[in-house]
């Protein structure tokens, strides 16, 4: 059973991507909104790898949580950096644009420890019965033994 924070992390990853998703069209489209994104191609082609990234975090597989940390890691952290360095004054938009990328870091980065630490990860697909039935190998031998008996001759 997966506890409510990695529920609520993973609705917030979909939420996020969401956003940024709109932040991006309305970008091209040439309409005014409060956020923009950093690199309109990147962002398109990071809108796209997240996809199959968050379909992982969902299955709760380390390797999607990684890749789903380094992608955003690598795009918003330089930009994250770059934004503390400066030294220009904060109005609306860099403002709403640096808490926007503060969040494309922090989140990923607690979405992978959640799934990295996560002791409820099942082989099966989380049922008992699936797990009792293809982790016994009690059953298996009877049912070879059982298998050797009925052998019959023609």
């Amino acid at each position: 059973m997966i506890n409510l924070y990695s529920y609520l992390l993973t609705f917030l990853a979909i939420i996020f991507w969401g956003f940024r998703a709109i932040t991006t069209l309305l970008y091209q489209l040439d309409v005014e909104f409060f956020a923009t994104p950093l690199n309109t191609t990147v962002e398109i082609a990071l809108l796209f790898a997240t996809l199959p990234c968050l379909v992982l975090v969902v299955k709760r597989n380390v390797v999607g949580a990684a890749a789903y940390f380094a992608l955003y890691a690598a795009y918003f952290g330089t930009a994250l950096y770059e934004v503390l360095m400066s030294s220009t004054g904060l109005d609306v938009v860099n403002s709403a644009n640096m808490i926007f990328i503060a969040v494309g870091v922090v989140l990923p980065m607690l979405t992978f420890f959640d799934v990295l630490l996560n002791k409820n990860r099942n082989i099966g697909n989380g049922s008992k019965k699936a797990d009792w039935f293809y982790k016994n190998e009690d059953y298996d031998r009877k049912f070879d033994e059982r298998a050797d008996r009925n052998q019959y001759k023609f």
